[in-house]
């Protein structure tokens, strides 16, 4: 009986012993595939020659090796064979061992640089030669192992702004090189009923509960809370149209109270050193040394002026008869949006980026005496058409020259520079976030259900975007609209439009 079961008690062992060493090899690959995706992971950057990049710090760094194979194939655990890859800029395909895919899901294939968010590997195929299972039958076959992996980023140091976006039904990859320059009438959510494109909210970063809490990330140099996740967010509701005053601190406006949120003075929430804008100085400057409060009545603040620019058409300027009698103006809408309180453009809260650009010029009599020719429009902007951003910088530049302060007919005064001390607006010159420029989230508001607080919300593109105008209560507005201009994509993503904008933490992490 015993001569009978030795055969068994063989089998079994063997089963044992060779199982386990498949188990073993297994892990080494696995391990092997994890290590070679995560490497590859840190090149997805979106920029040319990502892919190859990624292909060949999965190959090249790719170092473990296997001490139970035993195919005569060497110790260590490669992709592709060991060798490396020389492929262009958006080689992402026909790599053995490597696949880039846009999603988790692996539902698309990436096939350029710009569309690869996560790189899958495949190891080679290794074989144990079996010591006893062969004798039973138990095991055969080789060895493989893959692994997915992305590049997991964060957004931090800028206000948690997200707006849903306007053109979902037509462009819900909302292609932003089609909006460059154009204006976008944003209008607050209440933070309770389902949100809808063009409206705008705010993002959760764990900086507190309340009107205050949200009013610190909207108007400080230096935002409470955490980092926001480039891909997955978490809305945050609340009717917090007040807390737009803070947004209103970056053209050197400051309502009452806004202290609470801004500490004393203007140190905490400094305006732009270009505070350009459609809104006036009644009274002696000298007594707003911390910044005046925005007044629809008596008393000194800034103000709407008596004659402020109201375009009769949405497609044709003011003639020089009709802009001669304005107040110096800020930078205006788009002239579909500034038309009416809704505005007349054909996409609605998209404007089409055709503002009335010799009213302005005309009106500001101090910075532009003359009317601007179309060389200088091309000397200064490189474009006849600059956008209101491109105007921004450019004054800003030449502030000696061209930032000036003037009088109007009714007593008030326009500041292009923060008043009167013009000390303390921060640079736009790039070395630090401009405070005219926000970088917000773009979100599919209805294919996301988005509705009050909504947590892991893809967010579709990260734009930059110029303040155009504080929110203000006006003729044609309410204080609940926000208007910018659509500057580009943030460097975050790959469009580079304001570099000093964000601050971006990338973290590689497995997805399987």
């Amino acid at each position: 009986m015993y001569a009978l079961s030795l055969f068994a008690l063989v089998g079994i062992a063997g089963v044992a012993f060779d199982y386990s060493r498949v188990a073993g090899m297994d892990s080494e690959l696995q391990n092997g595939a994890d290590e070679a995706a995560l490497a590859g992971a840190t090149q997805l950057d979106h920029k040319d020659g990502a892919c190859a990049r990624a292909a060949n710090a999965a190959i090249g760094l790719l170092s473990n090796s296997t001490l139970l194979a035993n195919d005569n194939g060497g110790l260590a655990v490669k992709i592709n064979g060991g060798s490396a890859v020389a492929l262009g800029n958006d080689g992402c395909t026909g790599i053995s061992g490597v696949t880039f895919y846009q999603d988790k899901d692996k539902t698309t294939v990436a096939t350029t640089d710009e569309d690869a968010r996560f790189i899958e590997v495949a190891v080679d195929d290794r074989i144990a030669n079996y010591a006893f299972t062969p004798i039973v039958g138990a095991f055969f076959g080789d060895i493989e192992a893959k692994a997915l992996a992305g590049l997991g980023s964060s957004v931090c140091k800028v206000p948690p702004v997200m707006i849903c976006n306007p053109a979902e039904s037509t462009d819900p990859d909302f292609t932003v090189a089609n909006y460059i320059g154009d204006g976008l009438r944003l209008v607050a959510n209440d933070g309770g009923s389902n949100y809808a494109p063009g409206d705008f909210g705010y993002l959760d970063t764990d900086a507190g509960n309340g009107a205050q809490a949200t009013s610190q990330t909207l108007g400080r140099v230096s935002p409470p809370g955490d980092c926001i996740a480039a891909d997955g967010v978490t809305t945050k509701p609340g009717v917090q149209v007040s807390v737009l005053d803070a947004l209103n601190t970056r053209f050197d406006i400051y309502a009452n109270g806004i202290n609470n949120a801004c500490g004393n003075g203007k140190s905490l929430c400094p305006p732009s050193a270009n505070t350009r804008k459609d809104v006036l100085l009644s009274g002696n400057g000298n007594s707003c040394s911390n910044g005046c409060a925005f007044q629809t009545g008596g008393g000194n603040g800034w103000k709407i002026p008596a004659n402020p620019y109201l375009p009769g058409s949405a497609t044709t300027g003011l003639t020089a008869a009709q802009y001669s009698t304005l107040s110096p103006m800020g930078y205006p809408r788009d002239m579909c949006h500034a038309v009416s309180d809704l505005g007349s453009c054909t996409n609605g809260r998209i404007g089409d980026g055709n503002w009335d650009r010799t009213a302005y010029f005309g009106t500001n009599k101090l910075d532009y005496p003359t009317l601007p020719t179309s060389q200088n429009l091309l000397d200064w902007f490189g474009t006849t058409t600059p956008t209101r951003y491109q105007v921004y910088k450019w004054e800003a530049a030449n502030a000696s020259t061209r930032l000036k302060s003037e009088a109007d007919s009714g007593g008030m005064t326009a500041y292009s520079q923060p008043a009167p001390d013009t000390s303390v607006g921060v640079p736009v010159d790039g070395t630090a976030p401009d405070r005219r420029v926000l970088s917000v989230a773009v979100i599919n508001c209805n294919a996301e259900g988005v509705k009050g607080r909504t947590v892991d919300v893809n967010v579709t593109r990260w734009i930059d975007v110029f303040l155009v105008e504080p929110s203000l209560p006006r003729a044609r507005t309410e204080n609940s609209d926000v208007y910018v201009e659509i500057i580009g994509q943030t460097s975050l993503a790959g469009g580079g439009s304001t570099a000093a904008q964000t601050i971006r933490r990338d973290v590689p992490y497995l997805v399987q």
